[in-house]
C-alpha cells in the first residue's frame, strides 16, 4: 500500500485530536498539554493552528454539541464514540471559527482523520452530520468566510 505523505496541517489537526482526547481523560492537564505537547510539530504556523483549533473546541464545546445533537437523530451525544465527537467538534470549529478555510476542506480533513483513528463507519457518520450542519449554517447565513474560505469546492462522496 502506498502511503501519501501527510500535510503539515493534517499533522497539526491530528495533534489537536490527541490533545483533546488527553484532555477528556484528564481535564486538569489541559494547560500543560497545550503548552508542552507540540515539540514534534515543525513550524510555528502549524503549532499555532493546532493550539487555536483546540482552544476553539474547548471554548465553544456546548454550542457545538447542540449543533451535533440537533443533526444526530436517534443518537444521544454521550453514545457517539469519543473520537467521533471530538472530530465533529473539530470540524464545526473550523467551519465556524476559521474564516480562511473552506468548509469542505475542513470536513474532508476530519473524515480522513476518522478513517485512520476511528471505526470503518465513522467517516460516513461524521460526513453526514457535518454536511447537515454546514447546510443549515449556509441557509441561516451564519458562515463567516473570506479569501480562500469562500471557495466552495465539492468533494466527491465515497460510497
Amino acid at each position: 500500500m502506498i502511503r501519501k505523505k501527510k500535510s503539515k496541517r493534517r499533522i497539526a489537526r491530528e495533534k489537536a485530536l490527541q490533545i483533546l482526547y488527553a484532555t477528556e481523560m484528564n481535564p486538569d492537564a489541559f494547560n500543560e498539554l497545550l503548552t508542552n505537547y507540540y515539540d514534534d510539530l515543525n513550524g510555528e504556523n502549524e503549532k499555532e493552528f493546532s493550539r487555536s483549533l483546540v482552544r476553539n473546541v474547548v471554548r465553544n464545546q456546548d454550542e457545538m454539541d447542540k449543533l451535533i445533537e440537533a443533526k444526530a437523530s436517534n443518537w444521544e451525544l454521550d453514545r457517539i464514540a469519543l473520537i467521533d465527537r471530538l472530530l465533529l467538534r473539530m470540524g464545526i470549529a473550523e467551519i465556524l471559527y476559521f474564516p480562511d478555510i473552506p468548509p469542505k476542506v475542513s470536513i474532508n480533513e476530519v473524515i480522513e482523520i476518522a478513517k485512520e483513528y476511528s471505526t470503518s463507519k465513522s467517516s460516513r457518520f461524521i460526513n453526514g452530520i457535518l454536511d447537515a450542519i454546514l447546510n443549515e449554517l449556509k441557509s441561516q447565513k451564519k458562515l463567516n468566510k473570506f479569501g480562500r474560505g469562500l471557495i466552495d469546492e465539492t468533494i466527491p462522496k465515497k460510497s
